[in-house]
């Protein structure tokens, strides 16, 4: 019951920020992909998520594809298939990701543990971790039924135990808070499928539609980034009063701050859209913006995906200068980082003075984004290595 009240909330919550056209198309690809994770048969590695949105898009049916590429046999399946326990004779690693601990899971981690499987953690944000709740402003907007998931932390149970030894993250914030757990840590990025790079080729062979104005784009994705955008909320102010032709794109869930509203025809608000639609809505921007809160842990865990997506299609992007960002941008060359307010208003507005700059920056962000974020050309031999490893174990062992 608890489970369905969550899905459901889940769902109504999609309904209200998209509409009900809109809502049905985003529940529809989620459908589709809860289907397939049924469709399960046997092999090297199996993905356990407790969901089927963005994060297991990236971290569960993303992460199969880059290992399939490297020539595992991989799958994904939802932590409530009925048949769970079952899969435990038929893969030798389980790697669960954003899996709540209950008693069927339990169940299904003691079978593993009999045949002497491998169990590996993963994670993309600090929610196995209840004490970093309070910097979490998503949490304090979902119901009651989903909060209580978060109450000892999503998958802490499993990450405690003694047997797991090893885990996989995105970043290098979230390494070192795995590690002080001493777990044995892989970083495996998140990246851009097959399918979404040949859909990003597509998209930069067709010309942009010049209407006379330059556009900044932000992509929120959900309602946690709020105060994300408030933090450059002062800087959008300068830029749009001194920029007559410049425009705000804004993708997603977001409340627009009043201080903006003065821009209102100068504002432009894009739906939430399945990932099959989502790179066409990020070519619409010339700019892409990267805020977030400054010296918040849940922040400091987010990936670089923002810059990548644009990068695929040549986008120059501005991201607020944290370890992640620092570590994948090389400010100047490859796109712009900003520790304050008047570094935001300088480089954006050197990029919206300096066409040729942004072109260049952009071009350089691709050729990093295809270089090091696309599964077509992965390429993390010691994950992979470990991988094999394990395999290698477990036929031994049999």
């Amino acid at each position: 019951m608890k489970t369905f009240l969550i899905r459901f909330n889940k769902a109504l919550r999609i309904l209200q920020e998209n509409g009900f056209f809109g809502g049905v198309k985003i529940g529809l690809e989620y459908l589709k992909n809860y289907l397939r994770s049924f469709l399960v048969g046997s092999g090297d590695v199996i993905f356990v998520t407790g969901g089927v949105g963005d994060k297991a898009h990236f971290r569960a049916f993303g992460v199969v594809e880059e290992l399939r590429m490297h020539n595992f046999k991989c799958a994904v399946t939802v932590a409530d298939n009925f048949n769970l326990l079952k899969l435990a004779d038929r893969f030798k690693i389980f790697v669960l990701h954003k899996v709540t601990y209950n008693e069927k899971i339990a169940k299904f981690i003691e079978i593993i543990k009999k045949q002497n499987k491998e169990i590996i953690f993963d994670t993309d944000d600090l929610d196995f971790d209840p004490q970093y709740l309070k910097n979490m402003d998503y949490f304090s907007r979902i119901s009651l039924a989903e909060k209580s998931e978060y109450a000892k932390g999503i998958g802490a149970e499993t990450l405690n135990d003694p047997y797991v030894k090893v885990c996989t993250t995105t970043v290098s914030y979230l390494a070192e808070k795995l590690k002080e757990k001493n777990k044995k840590v892989f970083i495996v990025s998140n990246k851009i499928s097959n399918h979404e790079l040949e859909i990003a080729k597509k998209i930069i062979k067709k010309e942009k539609k010049s209407d006379g104005f330059l556009r900044l784009g932000y992509y929120s994705g959900t309602l946690s980034h709020n105060k994300d955008f408030a933090t450059i909320s002062e800087v959008l102010l300068e830029i749009l009063e001194k920029n007559k032709k410049v425009k705000l794109l804004l993708a997603g869930s977001l409340d627009i701050e009043n201080k903006l509203n003065k821009f209102q025809d100068r504002i432009e608000i894009l739906p939430r859209v399945p990932r099959n639609e989502y790179y066409a809505n990020v070519y619409k921007c010339d700019i892409n913006l990267i805020p977030l809160e400054i010296d918040n842990p849940f922040c400091e865990s987010k990936s670089e995906l923002k810059f990548f997506e644009a990068g695929i299609l040549g986008i120059p992007t501005v991201a607020v200068r944290n370890q992640t960002f620092f570590e994948a941008i090389e400010d100047g060359v490859d796109g712009f980082l900003a520790g304050n307010s008047s570094e935001w208003v300088e480089k954006i507005s050197r990029l919206i003075e300096d066409e040729e700059l942004r072109w260049g920056l952009g071009q350089k962000a691709r050729e990093k984004s295809l270089r090091d974020y696309t599964n077509l050309n992965s390429h993390n031999q010691e994950y992979y290595n470990y991988l094999k490893s394990c395999i290698t174990r477990h036929e031994t062992i049999n």
